[in-house]
C-alpha cells in the first residue's frame, strides 16, 4: 500500500471517529435532558425575586419521577407517573400548563392535595391559618427605561419551616382577596413570588390546580443570568449584562 493510500485510509478513519464521539455525544445529552436534567430559562417577571427574567437554569427531571409530560412531544407512552415522588410545599417546580398540556410554566408549590387556600389583605392563609409574613428590605426593580423603583418585599414561612421572599407590587390588587380555594386530590396549587404579577392557580380559568401528571421537574440552579433581552448565545452582548452574582445559585 503506498503511503498516499495509507494517510487517505487514516484520513477516513479519522473523520469517521470524529462523527461516532459527535453522535455519541448528542445521545449522552438527550438522555441527561430527558432523564435527569434539563435547562430552562425564564421570561417573565412572575417569579421574582427568586427568579429574574434572563435566569437560565436547570430543572431536575427525577425530582418527581416521571409522566409523560418529562418526555420531547409528550408520548402517550403510559399514564400517570412512574417512580413518582410528591412535590413539597415551597418547590419550585415546572409544569405543562393544564389548560393547553403544551405550555411550560414555573411557579412555587403552595397548596397540596386536601388543603385549603385563600389570600387575604396579601396574606396567604393555608388551611385557615395565615401564613407568617415579616417585611424585609426593599427589592429594587428597573423599568424598561432604567428608572429604579422600590418594591415592599416580604419573607414567608410556609408551615413546613420553608422561608421564601414574595414582592408586594400593589396594595390591595386583584390576586390579595380571593375565595377559598380547595385543592383536589393528586392536585397541587400554585403561586408566583411576584404576588401581583402572576398568573397562577388563583385565576382557575387560566391555569387552576395542577395535575401530578403535568409536573416536569424541579428548579435546581442557576447556571447563567443576563439582564435585559440578552439572549444565551448573543455573547458579544454580555459585557454589562451577564450577572455574575447569580451564577451556580440554589434555586430556593
Amino acid at each position: 500500500m503506498s503511503i498516499e493510500a495509507e494517510t487517505k485510509k487514516s484520513e477516513s478513519g479519522g473523520v469517521a471517529d470524529t462523527v461516532r464521539v459527535v453522535i455519541h455525544a448528542l445521545i449522552l445529552a438527550m438522555i441527561v435532558r430527558v432523564f435527569f436534567y434539563q435547562p430552562f430559562n425564564i421570561p417573565s417577571g412572575s417569579m421574582i425575586p427568586t427568579l429574574l427574567v434572563g435566569d437560565y437554569l436547570f430543572v431536575s427531571k427525577f425530582s418527581y419521577g416521571y409522566s409523560k409530560y418529562s418526555f420531547p412531544f409528550s408520548p402517550n407512552l403510559f399514564g400517570g407517573r412512574v417512580w413518582a415522588s410528591e412535590p413539597k410545599r415551597g418547590d419550585v417546580a415546572v409544569f405543562k400548563l393544564p389548560r393547553d398540556n403544551k405550555t411550560d410554566y414555573i411557579k412555587r408549590v403552595i397548596g397540596l392535595p386536601g388543603d385549603k387556600i385563600q389570600v387575604i389583605g396579601g396574606v396567604l392563609q393555608i388551611n385557615g391559618k395565615a401564613v407568617i409574613r415579616k417585611r424585609i428590605d426593599d427589592f429594587l426593580m428597573k423599568d424598561s427605561f432604567g428608572n429604579s423603583r422600590r418594591i415592599a418585599r416580604f419573607e414567608e414561612t410556609l408551615p413546613n419551616g420553608i422561608k421564601h421572599p414574595v414582592l408586594d407590587l400593589v396594595p390591595q390588587g386583584v390576586g390579595d382577596n380571593t375565595a377559598i380555594y380547595k385543592v383536589p386530590e393528586g392536585h397541587y396549587f400554585m403561586m408566583g413570588d411576584n404576588r401581583d404579577n402572576s398568573t397562577d392557580s388563583r385565576v382557575t380559568s387560566s391555569v387552576g390546580y395542577v395535575p401530578i401528571e403535568n409536573f416536569v421537574g424541579r428548579a435546581e440552579v442557576i447556571f447563567f443570568s443576563a439582564g435585559g433581552d440578552t439572549r444565551f448565545w448573543e455573547f458579544w452582548r454580555w459585557p454589562g449584562a451577564i450577572r455574575f452574582a447569580r451564577f451556580f445559585t440554589l434555586v430556593d
